[in-house]
């Protein structure tokens, strides 16, 4: 077996013909993210690579800085090989945790294939929504329960989003681990952030909006650490700021990220406002 194909507990082993036909995928094709079917199972390629990335991470920064946001700062700028690292690391340090992560096949230059870990909890969603609209709002509920224990465990996600979330054995797993606001951040802020970012999730999506909001922050709340609380009622206090700008663009425009944040800082304002 190759040296880069992992061999750890837990993690799947490969076959030469599905090691042989993974190195063709590999070499083969460019895009960022690829199935590939094997005699295990379905795989899946990630292509880190920072086209365009370095530029948008400096127009972040800038942003963060000018309106001094420092929750907003993005993570520190590595190229490919750099982010395959970081991947690896914050995988692996999510499952010491037992924090659950798909599974690592192989690793190579600026490329990781993982685990299949389908459905996404954003699939599921989709399937709930046209079915069982209690059951969807539950699953929103859930992932902030989630969260909470995320964070209790001293951990963050830095992008914490449906597409990014999978559901194994009754918890909540984690995979693209691209952003480590913990290394330049306070882990509390970074921890606030995760609630906030997941929450414009949540305040878009729910059915019971105002119920849901409810049941998904005191969720959080009742498991994450007091610092991380204290850190979000800070952030939704330098983000009501923008509100009143945001509400005025909203008569024009009302775009779905702009309703995110709408609806998300709002509920999260009123939250610490009492």
């Amino acid at each position: 077996m190759p040296d880069n194909i992992v061999d750890l507990k837990n993690r799947p082993k490969l076959p030469a013909a599905d090691i042989e036909t993974l190195l063709t995928a590999l070499v083969a094709d460019d895009n960022r993210v690829q199935s590939v079917s094997l005699t295990c199972g379905t795989v899946w390629i990630k292509r880190h690579g920072d086209k365009g990335r370095n530029a948008i991470v400096a127009v972040q920064r800038a942003i963060a800085r000018l309106l001094r946001l420092p929750f907003m700062r993005p993570s520190p700028t590595v190229n490919g090989e750099g982010m395959v690292a970081r991947d690896l690391r914050r995988m692996d340090k999510f499952a010491r945790a037992d924090i659950p992560t798909a599974a690592i096949v192989y690793s190579s230059g600026s490329a990781i294939v993982l685990s299949d870990i389908t459905p996404t909890v954003d699939q599921q969603l989709r399937t709930l929504r046209k079915s069982d609209h209690a059951a969807y709002d539950d699953l929103l509920v859930f992932c902030c329960a989630e969260l909470g224990r995320l964070h209790a465990a001293d951990l963050c996600h830095g992008r914490p989003v449906p597409r990014d979330m999978f559901v194994k054995d009754g918890r909540l797993g984690y995979i693209d681990f691209e952003e480590e606001p913990e290394a330049i951040m306070p882990l509390p802020m970074a921890q606030a952030r995760d609630l906030w970012l997941f929450f414009l999730q949540v305040s878009d999506r729910a059915f019971d909006r105002k119920a849901t909001q409810d049941r998904a922050y005191q969720a959080w709340a009742n498991t994450a650490p007091q610092a991380a609380i204290a850190e979000l009622g800070k952030l939704g206090r330098s983000m009501e700021r923008f509100l009143w700008f945001a509400r005025l663009i909203g008569r024009f425009h009302m775009g779905r990220d702009l309703r995110q944040f709408i609806l998300a800082t709002t509920y999260l304002t009123t939250v610490f406002n009492g």
